[in-house]
């Protein structure tokens, strides 16, 4: 019922805002995880209230980036959702256009770092994590990125690999707690190497790191909040951590395609997707941890999410540029350092 009213509330102020034109169509480019939800939360109460149709196109960033730019002269993509490293990508080809926040009644709700994560408008964040380690508290106490290389832990350790998402943000945040703070990474991906052989595996999926927990052949890693929820309930003694160092994390923005067409529709979407009733809904459902500063949610909820000013507040990301930037030379680091 409380979910049936908040998006009620979403539906009336979204209708006061305006009109939509009959059978239009918006094209959406998203992530394939939790679909059901989205369609339940997001997209059919829409449809209902926009006299529209929602078309949604799932799939890997690169098959979805792939199609947007074989499309470039004849957008067949309104609105996607990608990392913003991806995002950027897609932005330097010309195949985004900005994103205008007076359309957006939503915006200034938005936690700061979510505002125009790219710069010129080019994207808004609509959902964040953290990430950190998880271990076992039986096993191991871990108070620093540092502790992933200890004698401790020699053994009984996974790390991201350096292609993944979490792979740079983790390896920054090791060097961080060595005193290195540069993205270039190298005093991080060396220290790696050197302890190579006390690594069980380098990990490229959560669902692989959480089996090798589940079989108690690891005893830390770190890995997105996102996951948090296959480690935490696995009936092992399991925490998550407050490095002293802090936590990093990813975020994930809304898109504009250049020439699209559909602009206004495509806004009073996002709108919609940001609206503190909706993203409230989504988080708990447990789908996304809020970009927007006036949900709240019960402790319960807020414990699998990357939830709250303070949380957000001490997030360390990499930039997009960075990422893209440095990409290249982190992989060429890894293989001769780590993989040899």
């Amino acid at each position: 019922m409380l979910k049936k009213i908040m998006l009620t509330s979403a539906a009336t102020m979204l209708l006061t805002s305006g009109a939509f034109a009959q059978d239009k169509t918006l094209t959406i480019s998203v992530y394939s995880f939790s679909q059901d939800a989205f369609k339940e939360l997001v997209y059919g109460p829409f449809e209902e209230i926009c006299d529209c149709k929602i078309v949604v196109e799932t799939g890997n960033s690169i098959e979805r980036l792939a199609k947007i730019e074989a499309n470039k002269a004849n957008p067949v993509i309104d609105m996607a959702v990608l990392s913003t490293h991806d995002a950027l990508g897609a932005a330097r080809k010309g195949l985004l256009q900005p994103i205008d926040a007076s359309a957006l009644s939503n915006y200034d709700k938005l936690y700061d770092i979510a505002k125009d994560p790219l710069g010129d408008m080019l994207g808004v964040g609509y959902t964040f994590y953290a990430t950190s380690i998880v271990y076992r508290t039986d096993k191991v106490t871990v108070d620093s990125w540092a502790d992933l290389l200890s004698p401790e832990l020699a053994g009984n350790v996974a790390l991201p690999d350096v292609s993944t998402n979490q792979g740079p943000p983790s390896l920054y945040m090791i060097g961080k707690a060595m005193g290195d703070t540069s993205t270039d990474l190298t005093a991080s991906i060396a220290a790696v190497g050197e302890n190579a052989d006390d690594i069980v595996t380098f990990y490229v999926r959560s669902s692989q790191l959480a089996q090798l927990m589940q079989q108690e052949e690891i005893w830390a890693a770190p890995v997105g909040r996102f996951a948090w929820g296959r480690f935490k309930d696995n009936g092992l003694p399991m925490a998550w951590a407050t490095p002293k160092e802090g936590q990093t994390g990813g975020m994930n923005v809304m898109v504009m395609t250049a020439n699209n067409g559909n602009e206004e529709l495509a806004h009073k979407f996002m709108d919609f997707w940001l609206s503190t009733e909706i993203q409230t809904a989504l988080a708990e459902a447990l789908v996304d941890s809020p970009a927007n500063s006036e949900v709240v949610v019960s402790d319960e909820v807020a414990a699998n999410l990357t939830y709250g000013a303070e949380t957000v507040g001490q997030l360390d990301l990499l930039s997009p540029d960075t990422i893209l930037d440095k990409r290249e030379s982190w992989l060429d680091q890894w293989n001769t350092k780590v993989v040899k």
